[in-house]
C-alpha cells in the first residue's frame, strides 16, 4: 500500500509540472514547421559547412564532424569529441541546431565526460535493480530505491545543466553566424531568430521536463516490479 501512494503521489507529481509547465510537444512540432523559414534558410550552405564556421567563431577546430542522415537526433558526443548532425538539411531551424551541438563541444570537458560515463552508470544501475527485483534477489529494497532517486537527481542536474546553458546561447550563435555570413537581410535575420525564440521559450521547458521525467518513470517502474514481484 505504501508503494501504491508513492506511485500514485510521483504521478500527481509529473501531471502537476506538465499542467504548470504547460508542456506541449505537439507545439514544439509546430513550431519547428515554417516553409516560409524554410526557404530562407535553404540559401546557407550545408550542415557540414555551417559547423564547420560555427567552430571557427568558437576557435574550436579539434571537433570531428559528420551528417547522419538515417537520423532524427544531432548530438554531441563527448568521449569521441565529434558532432553527429542529423538530417535536417530542409529545416530553418537546422542553424539553431548545429549551434547548440557546437556549444556543447566547448563547455567543461570535466563535465561532460562525467555526464557520459555516469548516464551510463545509472542506466546500468537502474536496469540491474529492476532485473534482481524481478527475479527476487534484491535485499533491502528500500535502500536500492533510495540510491536510484539521489542518482536521478545527479543525472538531472548535471544533464539539465549542460543542455540550459547550450540552449540559451544557440540563438545567440546562430544570430551571429548569420549576420557574419552575410546572405539574408537584417529583416530575415529577425523573423529567423524570432522563431527560434519562440522554439526555445517552450523547448526548454520540455527538455528540463522530459529530463525529470525520465528520471521518475524510472522510480515509478522499479516500484510496480517491487509491488507486482
Amino acid at each position: 500500500m505504501e508503494l501504491l501512494i508513492i506511485i500514485l503521489v510521483l504521478i500527481l507529481i509529473l501531471i502537476l509540472l506538465a499542467l504548470i509547465l504547460k508542456i506541449n510537444f505537439k507545439k514544439i512540432k509546430q513550431i519547428g514547421e515554417n516553409k516560409q523559414l524554410d526557404i530562407l534558410t535553404e540559401k546557407y550552405p550545408s550542415n557540414i559547412e555551417i559547423c564547420k564556421s560555427m567552430l571557427e567563431m568558437l576557435d574550436n577546430k579539434t571537433v570531428t564532424i559528420e551528417e547522419n542522415k538515417d537520423s532524427d537526433t544531432s548530438l554531441y558526443i563527448a568521449i569521441s569529441n565529434k558532432i553527429s548532425i542529423a538530417n535536417v538539411r530542409n529545416s530553418f531551424t537546422r542553424i539553431q541546431t548545429i549551434a547548440h551541438e557546437c556549444l556543447h563541444s566547448i563547455q567543461d570537458r570535466r563535465i561532460l565526460l562525467f555526464n557520459f560515463v555516469y548516464s551510463n552508470i545509472y542506466l546500468i544501475y537502474s536496469a540491474t535493480i529492476i532485473i534482481l527485483a524481478i527475479l527476487k534477489k534484491l535485499p533491502y529494497e528500500m535502500m536500492f530505491l533510495n540510491i536510484l532517486i539521489i542518482l536521478g537527481f545527479i543525472y538531472y542536474f548535471v544533464r539539465s545543466y549542460l543542455e540550459n546553458d547550450a540552449m540559451i546561447k544557440a540563438r545567440f550563435l546562430a544570430k551571429e553566424y548569420m549576420i557574419e555570413q552575410g546572405i539574408s537581410s537584417k529583416e530575415e535575420i529577425n523573423k529567423i531568430v524570432e522563431q527560434y525564440d519562440n522554439l526555445n521559450n517552450i523547448g526548454i521547458k520540455c527538455v528540463n521536463y522530459n529530463l525529470f521525467f525520465n528520471t521518475i518513470i524510472k522510480v515509478i517502474i522499479f516500484l510496480i516490479i517491487l509491488i507486482i514481484f
